[in-house]
């Protein structure tokens, strides 16, 4: 099967038009004669990180407000969201619209303290962090994973998070640079939240320090993010000094603004 050059989706060898756009078949077929392809790229400017995107008679899809400036012979696209996507995006907390730039040129996306990595997926499953999801080919597919209710309680990652399939390059972002931990039925146990993404095999569950409250309560651990199974894990375990600064920052800025609350 083919996919539909506008929307993404699987279309059936015999269908007129995409079943879920509309665009006529045939004449994405003879648009499909030109050269396509996207490449993206992690650019450094004044210590800032800043994805570009070229594209060459094709499209993607990015995170909603996350557009600095494109050039070239590109259009805007946002598709209208069904009743699902509404749902989805009210359980993760996502961005309901997710823009689409298509066409040939160049598309700069907004520059970040933070750090960017680009994910080459084949015939993969991600889940990612609340906000980690930046951009990601056409042809990946994002959906919502349910955590079970304690680990959505109290992993900090809440009981929504987003998932993204399929072949294709995926843009996420963190607070600092990755590394990437190979769970072989072991397990990584993780004080914090810093746990960008994970291949689909690996489990979170959250689990006390130690066995017993009392235990838990003398050794100051509390509970833990524990993942396990087969497959990848990334982590940030260190925010990388510009992430570190505005975070001191608003820390002060909070505790001042508590102050003057009191006078």
């Amino acid at each position: 099967m083919a996919n539909c050059l506008h929307c993404g989706k699987e279309i059936r060898h015999d269908s007129a038009f995409c079943s879920n756009c509309g665009s006529p078949v045939q004449l994405q077929a003879n648009s499909g004669n030109a050269e396509k392809s996207v490449t993206f790229e992690v650019v450094t400017r004044e210590k800032l990180k800043m994805i570009r995107v070229d594209l060459v008679n094709d499209a993607f899809r990015y995170e909603a407000g996350a557009l600095h400036y494109m050039n070239g012979n590109l259009d805007l696209e946002s598709d209208v969201p069904g009743l699902g996507k509404i749902f989805r995006s009210m359980l993760t907390k996502e961005k309901i619209i997710k823009p689409v730039s298509r066409g040939t040129g160049t598309v700069i996306l907004e520059p970040s303290f933070g750090e960017f990595t680009i994910l080459d997926l084949v015939n993969d499953e991600w889940i990612l962090d609340r906000g980690a999801y930046y951009a990601s080919d056409l042809g990946i597919e994002l959906g919502a994973y349910t955590n079970n209710a304690i680990s959505g309680l109290f992993s900090g990652e809440k009981w929504f998070q987003t998932i993204v399939a399929g072949t294709g390059k995926v843009i996420i972002q963190s607070a600092g640079p990755l590394e990437e931990v190979i769970l072989k039925g072991n397990k990584l146990i993780v004080d914090g939240s810093f746990a960008v993404a994970r291949t689909s095999g690996v489990e979170l569950q959250v689990k006390k320090a130690t066995k017993g409250i009392f235990s838990s309560m003398i050794s100051g651990e509390g509970f833990v993010n524990t993942f396990s199974g087969n497959g990848k894990v990334l982590i940030a375990p260190v925010s990388n000094y510009l992430s570190t600064l505005i975070g001191e920052i608003r820390g002060i800025n909070y505790r001042v603004q508590q102050i003057l609350s009191k006078q």
